[in-house]
């Protein structure tokens, strides 16, 4: 997006809207929902002071909304058994999930073409062992 298109686009202009939302995934829910999933699926550890973690949140539906089917979000300071459960230290981590299952994580530069062809790369090659 050049920044006269970005200049131009607030909450309610259609270029906005258009981004696909996040969906929260709670403590109870997260292996649940994400096992009924279809397609590829971006999840998104983050936490409210984050501030990277907010231009990943940004940048992830820009960059694969027309490759993933679903993003969600894992608030780490609230859902901290999953941030146990996976290890989670750093953040922003991203982790990609095919048809269901872990497929990868997703570690790259915090520019839409590199998070593009990371991407693309990690779902030519065989799933990884969930963390």
């Amino acid at each position: 997006m050049s920044a006269s298109q970005g200049e131009k686009c607030d909450s309610s202009s259609t270029a906005a809207t258009a981004l696909p939302a996040f969906s929260r995934l709670a403590e109870g829910e997260f292996h649940r929902r994400l096992a009924a999933s279809s397609g590829l699926g971006v999840v998104l550890f983050s936490a409210p002071h984050c501030g990277a973690c907010r231009a990943w949140k940004t940048l992830l539906p820009q960059a694969l909304a027309d490759m993933a089917d679903a993003f969600h979000e894992v608030d780490v300071s609230e859902a901290t058994g999953i941030a146990r459960y996976f290890d989670i230290f750093h953040l922003p981590t991203v982790y990609l999930y095919r048809d269901g299952r872990f497929h990868a994580e997703l570690q790259c530069e915090a520019r839409r073409e590199a998070i593009r062809q990371a991407v693309r790369a990690l779902l030519a090659a065989p799933a990884q062992s969930e963390p």
